[in-house]
């Protein structure tokens, strides 16, 4: 059937192939999220921001 270096090959393949399955679904469920919550929160707080130093400002 396989040749043991066959068997090898198919191994390595199938953990390479989990192991970015696995990457996509935690870049895609916990990275992204995270980081686009921390850029809108970061960017309202910038318009919050300068629209405080513009009502001081007058």
């Amino acid at each position: 059937m396989f040749e043991f270096d066959q068997y090898l090959g198919f191994l390595a393949f199938l953990t390479i192939l989990t192991i970015g399955f696995w990457l996509m679904i935690f870049l895609l469920t916990f990275v992204i999220p995270y980081w686009l919550t921390g850029n809108l929160i970061e960017f309202f707080k910038e318009k919050r921001e300068a629209r405080r130093a513009k009502r001081n400002g007058q």
